[in-house]
């Protein structure tokens, strides 16, 4: 689907719509400009997704209202089937791939009817069975994003897509820590290199830092998909704004993505078409180091290594010792044999 310079860059707009159909159009066109391939929201019911009494997260209780319960924060931050609507409607429009998280089973069939083509599993749901075997049995692509997860339960999940109906091949995971933000000494990105050999799945990233940097790093190590958070503005009310990408912040990760996939090439080292024309002006050919008559047997005193590269190289050294010169050779012109 992509070769291996391409990079899939999700611009997570997740609930920083704040639960606002213009909000959510502004950072369509946010992500569509800064040159993202998708933009990715959240479908969940939060009557199906949490009970009323949960507790929020530390972060969340930061950023939001503390003494409001984690249902009543996400009641707020709902999308409608309406909504999702004009959303598909509007990416069409923008030229950029709608994608959305489906946090329960309903959700995931109203996306399927809603035209969607592959699926974004949340960090939560890698210990849902009945969630990953709904996903599984319809055989589409699959970004499984892997916080809080160790590898039994990394490979738990990915064996019942695949016994569902998802080839292992059809699944990208996505190496993520969960917390937001997450400290430096917490992201780890060498795990994303350990689960990309442990289960031979093409890997990528799912970043919660400040910042642009790590996810640039993890395209220098191998992701071939980086999703990363955004906001119109970090002051902005809602758990997830602070740790997310202003506009020209996120157009500058997906340049610096786009660049640093280009530069990883193929693999195969050889000369460059940008470097090829130097050859002959870096390189050195055998030259006489004295004036050389014909019939001169070449030796390490009336020889020498020079620029230009244009005549014989130098590791034909050893061949050309002991011959006999075909003509004379003034000092420093390249020999002939």
């Amino acid at each position: 689907m992509m070769n291996q310079n391409q990079v899939l860059i999700i611009a997570e707009a997740g609930v920083n719509h704040n639960g606002s159909l213009e909000i959510a159009k502004k950072l369509v066109d946010v992500a569509s400009e800064a040159g993202a391939d998708m933009v990715k929201f959240q479908t969940f019911s939060s009557d199906r997704l949490v009970t009323k009494s949960a507790n929020k997260a530390d972060y969340q209780n930061q950023t939001t209202d503390a003494s409001e319960s984690q249902y009543a924060m996400l009641k707020k931050l709902e999308l409608s089937r309406e909504m999702h609507e004009e959303i598909i409607a509007y990416c069409k429009k923008s030229n950029i791939g709608f994608l959305s998280t489906g946090f329960d089973i309903q959700s995931i069939d109203m996306l399927v009817d809603l035209g969607v083509e592959q699926f974004k599993i949340p960090s939560g749901e890698i210990t849902n069975l009945p969630y990953l075997r709904h996903v599984g049995k319809y055989g589409k692509p699959v970004i499984l994003s892997t916080g809080l997860a160790n590898m039994g339960e990394i490979e738990t999940a990915l064996d019942v897509l695949e016994t569902s109906g998802t080839h292992r091949n059809q699944t990208t995971v996505l190496h993520c820590n969960t917390e937001y933000p997450t400290p430096l000494d917490d992201v780890n990105l060498r795990a994303m290199l350990t689960i990309r050999d442990a289960f031979g799945v093409a890997v990528g990233y799912s970043d919660h830092t400040l910042g642009i940097e790590v996810p640039i790093a993890a395209i220098a190590l191998g992701a071939t998909v980086i999703e990363k958070h955004f906001t119109l503005d970090r002051t902005l009310p809602g758990p997830d704004h602070r740790a997310s990408l202003e506009p020209d912040e996120l157009k500058a990760m997906v340049n610096s993505i786009r660049d640093i996939a280009k530069a990883l090439g193929d693999g195969i080292k050889r000369p460059t078409p940008s470097e090829i024309n130097n050859i002959p002006i870096v390189r050195k050919s055998l030259v006489s180091a004295t004036a050389i008559r014909a019939g001169d047997c070449f030796t390490e005193f009336n020889l020498a290594v020079k620029r230009p590269g244009t005549g014989i190289s130098p590791m034909r050294w050893d061949e050309v010792l002991g011959r006999t010169a075909i003509r004379d050779f003034a000092p420093d012109e390249l020999i002939e044999i």
